[in-house]
């Protein structure tokens, strides 16, 4: 099986990273979400994390 990450198309309320991480280790995305709260709230790393995230990883529709 060839996974590659990707931003979500269908489940996203930002930017779509959340989604498409859910997608590639088949989790929910609520998960993913309450851990970048957490990462933002308790590191401070969770937004420069998703920042560039959202920058660098292709578009679903792309690949």
């Amino acid at each position: 099986m060839n996974k590659k990450f990707c931003l979500s198309s269908t489940d996203k309320k930002l930017g779509g990273v959340c989604g498409g991480i859910a997608e590639y280790f088949d989790i929910d995305p609520l998960l993913v979400r309450i851990g970048f709260v957490i990462l933002v709230t308790g590191f401070g790393t969770g937004v420069l994390a998703y920042i560039l995230l959202w920058l660098l990883a292709p578009r679903c529709n792309e690949i």
